[in-house]
């Protein structure tokens, strides 16, 4: 945020969230100087899982995966879209991102996943969309993905999310083949969302089998 004009003093410096690879929409407002809540962030996540994976209860999962929905996205983000990409609460931000991203324009990511989903055969079945994969589809997937965090495998998770990235990135990048004469812009926006989304599902992966070795805090 920039000082007002006319202000005699220089006000707190804002920092946006560091991009975590749109699926082709903008990223959300939020974020903060990492070296003043990194060890909140850090305390936040665990407290998160820890809650989610210690009950039973289906509401308490329910409440968990629609918290960015109740509390909004930028809370979430002024906590951890600073965070590490390969660490626990930077894991759960790109988690609960994606599946933001989903809700808020499932006919689109739809058309992503449909594009890459007969390529990208092996992301398609880990991913575990129900076919065919359209919009309800895709949300009700981003739900149980999220959902899975919680009250199923940690790690299958990421790995799920890391695979729904893939599919959708290779989806991107085929329609941005297809569009590279008739719409250049287009092709070029959708070529470096496919390449970002690749360096989220690394990320994932890397996070996944930090996750299964103990080292993800």
């Amino acid at each position: 945020m920039s000082e007002q004009a006319g202000s005699s003093a220089p006000g707190p410096r804002h920092h946006k969230p560091k991009p975590f690879a749109p699926i082709d929409f903008e990223p959300f407002a939020g974020g903060a100087d990492p070296a003043r809540v990194s060890e909140a962030a850090h305390l936040a996540a665990q407290a998160l899982v820890r809650r989610g994976r210690d009950s039973d209860d289906p509401k308490v999962t329910k409440r968990l995966v629609k918290l960015a929905d109740e509390q909004g996205l930028e809370a979430i983000a002024e906590m951890w879209a600073e965070s590490p990409a390969r660490s626990l609460p930077g894991a759960l931000w790109r988690l609960y991102a994606l599946r933001a991203a989903t809700i808020q324009d499932p006919e689109r990511i739809s058309v992503y996943f449909k594009a890459g989903k007969d390529t990208a055969q092996v992301s398609h079945a880990v991913a575990g969309a129900a076919e065919p994969p359209g919009a309800d589809e895709m949300k009700s997937m981003a739900d149980a993905i999220l959902s899975g965090a919680f009250d199923g495998d940690f790690d299958v998770a990421l790995e799920r999310s890391a695979a729904f990235c893939r599919v959708v990135a290779l989806g991107q990048a085929t329609l941005a083949d297809g569009a590279e004469h008739s719409n250049e812009n287009h092709a070029s926006k959708l070529t470096r969302n496919s390449h970002l989304l690749v360096k989220t599902a690394e990320d994932l992966e890397h996070a996944a089998n930090a996750w299964r070795l103990g080292e993800l805090d």
